[in-house]
């Protein structure tokens, strides 16, 4: 049964000690408008595919919350059909909370980049302006510039001479990356989070090297005027640790330094099984690593898990049990998320003591409807009679940029408004087959009695000779409640745009309350090594 609590009741609940799942139903563009910083983005239009993962334990309290317009009603009766026994919607949404004197922050993954500007404030993270950087380059220096964001992100745009190594793979890979001492070291993101985070790990790893974060990323490398580089394919190809015992002892040093408990899997495996709590087990390793050798573990490379740690964990004040195969990687980033404010953990003997532990809680896929499949043709058929009622589900964006002409878009939260008669059959166009099964749901309750999905997508019905359209238009802005309008525009060569996002980055620990700041343990400075 599901309850309503007001923006008060909720505040307490966050700091009460209580494992507590905050979930923002709205879409991804309306959570990035405004939300409360607690507050896990997962969107009513994937509400089903996400839920098990982000809160796997059914019995979790669970507040969801949206724009008071009935988003969180429905999420909270989807959630009780998944068994989820313990929910409520918070009264009013959003706006209640902020009429409660609470603040709303926009943006995404607030959480970790608030945390990250209280890393340089607190530990002083050397840092370097690009024109500091290009001058540098431009004398000579002997440098090493290491992007600590992913690899696609790399391929995107990196800065000249940079090469690519995630910040999990950091402290493992640094040494033999840069075996010179004298060697400086530049770390860069995008921003400023990763590129703090990044270097302030090497300087507690105890590397000897001038370590440095480029401001503002390659953000400021572009607002200085200065060229980036385009589909580089510079990254970090170690496959042997001559010191790897060295290393092992280094990150256990600074994990112990951090409160960082090593775990047994029979321990992890009585946490499974205990219903009262919840407990994360992740794989921390490389995309590659895991594709070569998987271990049946949820995937969270451990420099994205720190950087976007509510894509990975719903469940506030759960415990958090990391695993690589070498004992490097998993201690680093376990103290980086006890810093965060999460119980973490890492499991001793890495991916061989996880092998007993992998599938024992697994998210049960949720029983979804599977429409029936209608082909191009037949589409092409019905559409040219007038008997079939053509719904894109892909992103505003896509749409935007080209459909078949005849679709109309719209999305789970809006799909009952977007069928004004439900004797009609509804074709659905979707990226994830997931996505149109879920609208299906919401379809059948809105009285429409035949839902079918287009086989191939877009795609094939474009082979198959339907015509498309344009409209970069429409949908309007205002309805395109997926798209994130806040920081559009930031990689594209906007120039104000960046430095809006810069200056948001770097007003959030203004905009923090004692609570919010508390949830973080900075705790003392420390360098092993």
């Amino acid at each position: 049964m599901t309850g309503r609590i007001d923006a008060a009741t909720l505040k307490a609940w966050l700091s009460d000690g209580g494992e507590i799942a905050l979930l923002d139903v709205r879409e991804h563009g309306q959570h990035g408008e405004g939300h409360p910083f607690f507050a896990v983005p997962l969107p009513y239009s994937r509400l089903e595919l996400g839920l098990g993962a982000l809160v796997p334990n059914p019995a979790t309290r669970l507040v969801l919350c949206d724009a008071a317009n009935g988003v969180a009603e429905r999420a909270a009766r989807r959630a009780d059909a998944l068994g989820y026994s313990n929910v409520s919607v918070l009264a009013g949404g959003v706006e209640a909370w902020r009429a409660a004197g609470y603040t709303l922050y926009a943006g995404v993954n607030v959480p970790s980049k608030a945390f990250g500007e209280l890393v340089e404030h607190a530990r002083h993270t050397p840092r370097v302006t690009a024109t500091a950087l290009k001058a540098m380059q431009d004398a000579g220096e002997d440098l090493a510039i290491l992007d600590g964001r992913t690899f696609a992100e790399f391929r995107k745009m990196s800065i000249p001479g940079g090469v690519s190594c995630p910040n999990g793979e950091l402290a493992l890979r640094v040494d033999a990356l840069v075996p010179d001492a004298k060697t400086k070291i530049v770390v860069n993101c995008a921003g400023r989070t990763r590129s703090i985070v990044g270097a302030q790990t090497l300087i507690d790893f105890g590397v000897p090297n001038p370590v440095y974060a480029l401001e503002n990323g390659t953000q400021g490398w572009f607002l200085a005027g200065l060229q980036l580089d385009h589909g580089a394919s510079r990254r970090h190809e170690t496959a042997s640790f001559p010191d790897l015992e060295g290393l092992r002892a280094r990150a256990c040093a600074l994990a112990a330094a951090r409160g960082v408990r090593f775990v047994r899997a029979e321990e992890v495996e009585g946490w499974l099984a205990d219903a009262s709590r919840t407990t994360y087990l992740f794989d921390v390793r490389t995309p590659e690593e895991l594709a070569r050798s998987t271990s049946g573990l949820v995937h969270a490379p451990g420099g994205q898990l720190v950087q976007a740690t509510d894509q990975w964990i719903g469940t506030r004040g759960a415990r958090v049990v990391l695993v690589d195969d070498e004992g490097v990687r998993a201690p680093v980033t376990a103290q980086w998320l006890r810093q965060l404010g999460h119980e973490a953990y890492v499991l001793e003997g890495g991916m061989a003591a996880a092998v007993q532990l992998a599938g024992l809680r697994d998210a049960a896929a949720p029983r979804l409807p599977d429409p029936a499949p209608i082909a191009s043709h037949e589409l092409a058929e019905r559409l040219h009679s007038g008997r079939v009622r053509l719904i894109d589900l892909r992103s505003s964006m896509s749409y935007r940029k080209e459909h078949i002409d005849g679709a109309v878009w719209s999305i789970r939260p809006r799909i009952a408004a977007a069928v004004a008669d439900p004797a009609m059959t509804v074709a659905l166009i979707a990226d994830e087959p997931g996505v149109a099964a879920l609208v299906g749901l919401d379809l059948a309750e809105a009285g429409v009695r035949e839902v079918r999905l287009l086989v191939g997508g877009h795609e094939a019905a474009r082979a198959a000779g339907l015509p498309v359209a344009a409209t970069p238009g429409t949908p309007v802005d205002a309805d395109c409640i997926d798209f994130l309008f806040f920081t559009h525009g930031r990689h594209e060569g906007n120039a104000e745009a960046a430095r809006q996002y810069l200056a948001w980055e770097t007003a959030l620990v203004d905009q923090l309350d004692a609570q919010e700041r508390g949830s973080f343990w900075m705790g003392r400075s420390v360098t092993v090594g």
